[in-house]
């Protein structure tokens, strides 16, 4: 059953707070992706976003300045799993907007393409993001946002390599695994390390840690030179 709430308070654009969670309007009312509650507040539904499931809301939780995601945008989503967060991001890019979602594994993408037969702006891809010229094809203009959540020893460079699809002055984030990376070194000391690897192409224009949601953890804000 739907709750009511009496008012949501708009955080960023398409995404609110009823003051202890955080939500999407959704644009297909009545579907749940991951089992999610949904409320509802003057004729509109909204879905909760569980910080525990999604990097990129646990960085809301944790003092985001400025999110990435708008009404309209085009989003390249680079390890996009079984869609979790990707139907939040369905939510804010709204029917204008369109999601590429790409990942390597096969069982998450069959997940990702039936939840793309329910959210017509999700573009499922399967490929891997080390090797951009394999789904280069299917993106045929350039993107507003890059956004990467991929377990590699060189995630960095990934990043980089993808940097080709997205607009100059576009806007991405990259979720940061520290200890895919190494699990002797120090957090901050590959933070360090990753940020340089980023300079050439990007201005980092905020990190935030994702503790406790998600353990050796960063999420990298930047803007495309």
């Amino acid at each position: 059953m739907k709750k009511v709430i009496e008012s949501m308070k708009k955080l960023f654009e398409g995404i609110y707070s009823d003051g202890k969670g955080i939500y999407t309007q959704s644009i297909v009312p009545g579907n749940r992706v991951y089992g999610e509650k949904i409320v509802s507040e003057k004729g509109a539904e909204y879905r909760e976003w569980n910080p525990f499931h999604s990097k990129y809301c646990a960085a809301i939780k944790n003092g985001l300045e400025k999110s990435i995601f708008f009404e309209g945008a085009k989003v390249l989503y680079l390890g996009s799993a079984e869609g979790t967060s990707v139907s939040h991001v369905s939510d804010i890019v709204g029917d204008r907007g369109f999601v590429f979602g790409v990942d390597i594994s096969e069982t998450a993408m069959q997940k990702l393409i039936d939840l793309s037969e329910i959210r017509h702006n999700i573009f499922p891809i399967i490929g891997d993001a080390e090797q951009p010229d394999e789904y280069a094809p299917f993106i045929e203009e350039k993107v507003d946002i890059l956004f990467q959540d991929v377990s590699q020893r060189n995630q960095a460079e990934i990043f980089v390599k993808n940097a080709r699809f997205l607009k100059k002055g576009g806007f991405g984030a990259l979720t940061l695994k520290t200890k895919s990376i190494s699990q002797s070194k120090k957090m901050k000391d590959i933070l360090s390390e990753e940020k340089k690897k980023l300079a050439e192409s990007f201005e980092v224009t905020q990190v935030v840690s994702l503790e406790p949601f998600e353990a050796s953890h960063y999420l990298i804000l930047v803007k495309k030179k």
